[in-house]
């Protein structure tokens, strides 16, 4: 039944050879790895208002006006970063991203806090998406607003299922919601360049502004705005890390794709950034700049008013799955370089890193708990992990063009990087390096803005958690580390020779499980000895009444091992260490019996004292443990 159900929430599974039928196209992808990206243009143009509507006091309602060439600027810095990622999504084939890139040229403790600002900003995207849409649904039905945490958990959990049967058949799945947003936004920009010079476009009426302390206009100010709004760069880097996914040519449909997606982006945050000026919209807590331009083209409660809001809150729900597509990848890199437990390089029954999947659908459901669930108090903990992944990819090609300056023309050097492509000379190395340099600078100061500006926030809790993890992953590799220099037989000499096996039978009752325990031990043909612990002498008595009546033609006496105290493990255990001792060159065979019910309530109603008999004697050396299961049905 068990199996049946999952086979129903999660599909049937998946041989390893259709893994090459699981990748996907640029049509895919862009829902994919692009609905975090394309959903920001939701929120960025409210984010550079809400900060320039403190110099309103002082400047009047044109402070507001500064966010057109604001915008315009953050676009260029998107595109600078889209060209980047381009040529890392070419150098790297394998994906990976800024980790790849930093672990192979600027070294690993810059490659693991990249993983650890990824990682973190993975975790923030589902929270802060999944959060910022069901506050959307909340403010349409208000009776739901007691139950936000709960259904932000759902959703999660929905979106979890969703993932774990596969990246193809999740990407079919959000898909529509994805393009549908893009086609809203795209009707709405015409619609409201119509209405602007046909003379009928109106303005924004019946909100009120948010309230700030009052500042002036200044550099930090605008620093400030410009920060903020780059909220609409995050997500960008999803393509790079997760070209593996994509058909072949992978690097080429994965380029393609991320052109399309920036150039999406950029049209759509310009548009919405030029059409919130011309009406005169203004940062408030009570009525988005969607919905204030939705209100003001279509008229408030139309069909396509309804429409746009609805698209807008389906796709910052599906945002999320951008970090559901490359959260797992990154852990199974990491994890691969003994930085992560191994067990997230597993894939699961549908070719994805289930683990990985099921760790960030935890974490983000405990940051949903903790924060109840509330973007505004999420959204200061987004954005610096992303740039200043941005800052360490970029600053990684910054030397990787470095290194392809040194090379004469006509020259390649093989990566000993299984993810990244071979070194080869290019006679344009130069600007292209300028231009990684130039945007390693411009992404690095907005995320020390970001994290000035948004610290008393709630900003230092990333500033403290990321070293945090890059300490936590610095811990993990040394233990794998020291267990490969445990198990090396570089230094040994191997010359195995054959030891003398004692076989110890212990004995709880007499029964059918207990003669299979017997004819086990026979069919070694070694040595052995069968024991009962005395805990209870009464029941001991009849123990070795029906060992002799029913074992007794072994001619094998059960020993009787005294346990006045009842500490059963560690009467095992001396045990076990007295026959060690009295042969250092001895194996101790130790077989226990199980009872093996159908069901788990069934099994929960016997002592399964196997358990800690098994934790117990595995921690000793020259001793091997059994267990001779017998089955009830």
């Amino acid at each position: 039944m068990a199996v049946n159900l999952g086979h129903i929430l999660i599909g049937k599974p998946l041989a390893s050879e259709d893994a090459a039928h699981q990748t996907i196209g640029k049509g895919v992808g862009l829902a994919v790895f692009a609905s975090d990206a394309l959903s920001s243009t939701a929120y960025a143009t409210q984010e550079i208002l809400v900060v320039l509507s403190s110099a309103v006091a002082i400047a009047g309602t044109g402070a507001l006006r500064l966010s057109v060439p604001i915008a315009f600027a953050i676009v260029a810095l998107l595109i600078i970063v889209t060209i980047s990622y381009r040529q890392t999504i070419f150098a790297y084939p394998g994906g990976g991203g800024a980790y790849i890139v930093a672990r192979d040229n600027l070294g690993e403790a810059p490659a693991q806090i990249a993983g650890a600002a990824l990682l973190m900003d993975y975790i923030l995207t589902v929270a802060v998406s999944i959060s910022s849409g069901v506050d959307q649904v909340a403010s349409a039905l208000p009776v739901l607003r007691p139950w936000v945490v709960e259904i932000a958990a759902g959703a999660i959990l929905a979106m979890t299922v969703l993932n774990l049967r596969g990246v193809k058949e999740s990407g079919r799945v959000f898909a529509v919601p994805t393009y549908f947003f893009v086609a809203m936004i795209f009707v709405t920009m015409l619609a409201g360049a119509y209405r602007f010079f046909t003379g009928t476009l109106g303005q924004v009426a019946g909100v009120e502004m948010l309230h700030h302390q009052t500042t002036n206009i200044g550099l930090f100010l605008i620093l400030h705005a410009f920060s903020s709004g780059c909220t609409a760069l995050t997500g960008v880097e999803a393509i790079s890390n997760g070209i593996t996914v994509f058909k072949e040519p992978r690097s080429r449909n994965a380029a393609g794709t991320m052109a399309i997606m920036s150039a999406l982006l950029g049209t759509m945050f310009i548009g919405i950034t030029l059409l919130a000026n011309q009406i005169g919209a203004v940062p408030s807590e009570t009525e988005t700049i969607i919905s204030q331009l939705s209100r003001t083209i279509y008229g408030n409660g139309t069909l396509l008013y309804s429409l746009l809001i609805g698209a807008t809150t389906v796709i910052l729900i599906m945002a999320a799955n951008t970090a559901y597509a490359d959260f797992p990848r990154l852990c199974a890199l990491q994890a691969g370089d003994g930085f992560l437990p191994r067990q997230l390089t597993f894939k699961g029954s549908r070719l994805v890193f289930s683990w990985g999947i099921l760790g960030l659908a935890l974490a983000s459901i405990a940051l949903v708990v903790i924060f109840h669930a509330r973007t505004s108090m999420l959204i200061p903990l987004y954005a610096i992990g992303v740039f200043l992944s941005f800052s360490l990819s970029q600053a990684g090609m910054v030397r990787r063009w470095q290194r392809i300056g040194k090379l004469l023309p006509g020259q390649e050097i093989a990566s000993t990087n299984p993810q990244a492509s071979a070194l080869r000379h290019d006679p344009h190395w130069r600007a292209k390096q300028l231009l990684n340099a130039f945007g390693a600078a411009m992404t690095f100061v907005v995320m020390i803005v970001f994290a000035v500006t948004k610290f008393a926030d709630g900003a230092w809790v990333t500033v403290i958690i990321i070293p945090f993890l890059v300490l936590v992953f610095f811990r993990i590799h040394r233990h794998y580390k020291d267990v490969a220099k445990t198990l090396s037989l570089a230094q040994r000499t191997v010359n195995p020779v054959p030891k003398e096996t004692l076989t110890l039978v212990l004995v709880d009752d007499v029964h059918a499980g207990t003669v299979q325990m017997v004819e086990f031990a026979l069919s070694q043909q070694m040595p052995w000895v069968a024991v009962h612990i005395d805990d209870d002498t009464d029941k001991t008595q009849s123990i070795r009444s029906k060992w002799c009546s029913r074992l007794g033609q072994l001619n094998h006496d059960l020993e009787i091992v005294p346990c006045p105290y009842r500490n059963l493990s560690e009467t095992v255990v001396a045990y076990v260490q007295s026959l060690l001792n009295k042969n250092p060159n001895r194996f101790v065979h130790v077989v226990m019996g199980q009872l093996l019910m159908d069901t788990f309530y069934e099994q929960a109603l016997h002592a399964n004292t196997s358990i800690s008999f098994k934790l117990a004697l595995q921690r000793m050396p020259r001793v091997v443990v059994t267990d001779v299961a017998y089955q009830i049905h």
